[in-house]
């Protein structure tokens, strides 16, 4: 039980990171739009 607890938690911090990462990358690529206008 205990196991399978922590490996929710890894897998949900992951999840979280890998969300992080696409909102950064989405932001960066809307800065890159407003600077070439």
């Amino acid at each position: 039980m205990a196991t399978e607890m922590v490996n929710m938690i890894i897998t949900q911090r992951g999840f979280q990171s890998n969300s992080k990462v696409v909102t950064t990358a989405d932001q960066m690529l809307q800065k890159a739009m407003e600077l070439k206008r």
